[in-house]
């Protein structure tokens, strides 16, 4: 171990200040040892260049398994989430078809009251009896209570077209909803990512 003065040279410096030769010797040999002393203490507190690079291997492996469990889940997400979004899709097709379904119904409904409708009007005024037997206030009264069926019709198709583009339009903005969160839930993760293996 070196020692950082010119412990001959300290003798002789206390020397010419009035100390004698074994005085002085005490003195130098009680500073090697308190120096020692410390430098023992200071060494047992640092670490050498091996265990600092061994250290620094172990703090690298265990960051590699993080990196590759962080590429696990990064994949297992985004297979999760894209299965979710293929099941979605699916579901809004299902229910696509089962709103077209509903519509194609109720206008064959509407056509068929129509029809109905258009055939009893056609019946009256083919029996041209009717309303000569008849008088004038009840041809009217049949064709005023016509007429109001036929509104009543009107209507009722206009209420069910409107509901059912109100139901289309809540699926829309539930299906629009659920894939705005899926898109942000997957920025979320990827920037996670990102800033991990930053």
């Amino acid at each position: 171990r070196k020692l950082f003065f010119d412990t001959h040279a300290l003798v002789c410096l206390l020397e010419e200040n009035g100390f004698t030769t074994q005085q002085s010797e005490v003195i130098v040999s009680a500073l090697v040892k308190i120096m020692n002393t410390n430098l023992e203490m200071i060494y047992m507190d640092m670490v050498t260049k091996v265990q600092q690079e061994i250290a620094l291997q172990q703090v690298m492996s265990h960051i590699g398994g993080v990196k590759k469990d962080m590429i696990i889940l990064e994949k297992s997400e985004f297979s999760a989430l894209r299965s979710e979004n293929e099941k979605i899709k699916l579901e809004l097709q299902q229910i696509k078809k089962q709103v077209m379904d509903e519509i194609t119904k109720v206008r064959a409904d509407n056509k068929l009251n129509l029809n109905l409708e258009k055939s009893r009007v056609k019946e009256l005024v083919s029996f041209g009896v009717v309303r000569q037997s008849c008088p004038d206030s009840v041809f009217f009264r049949i064709h005023a209570q016509q007429d109001r069926a036929l509104t009543q019709t009107d209507r009722k198709i206009d209420t069910e077209v409107a509901d059912l583009k109100t139901m289309l339009e809540s699926h829309k903005l539930d299906n629009i909803k659920y894939l705005a969160g899926s898109v942000f839930t997957c920025l979320t993760v990827a920037l996670g990512f990102y800033r991990l293996w930053i």
